[in-house]
């Protein structure tokens, strides 16, 4: 991490790994919401608080940055679970042959 501080690269090692999360997130969602549907929003809160608790504790500044970036991440995923359930009624998502709807 010395080398980071030394040449000024935590700003853009954090860039990449905030990048890469929220990159990583949208295909778990679709993911998520196609197995489970919304019922899993409470496991995005759970990662949320644990990354939330996890960046509070951390005190090295660029590992407390990214567990921060995971933590909102989480949070925004709750949401857009929801949002996918409405995509997939829309039709721009298919439906899982396994699962009953509710719509």
């Amino acid at each position: 991490m010395d080398f980071l501080n030394q040449y000024h690269l935590s700003g853009l090692v954090i860039g990449v790994c905030t990048f890469l999360i929220i990159g990583l997130f949208h295909p778990v969602v679709v993911k998520a919401e196609y197995h489970w549907g919304t019922k899993c929003w409470w496991v995005f809160l759970l990662l949320g608080m644990a990354g939330l608790v996890g960046s509070v504790c951390v005190h090295h500044v660029v590992l407390s940055s990214l567990l921060g970036v995971f933590a909102f991440s989480s949070f925004w995923s709750i949401k857009e679970v929801f949002e996918q359930e409405r995509r997939v009624r829309k039709g721009w998502f298919p439906k899982n042959p396994k699962r009953k709807y509710t719509f």
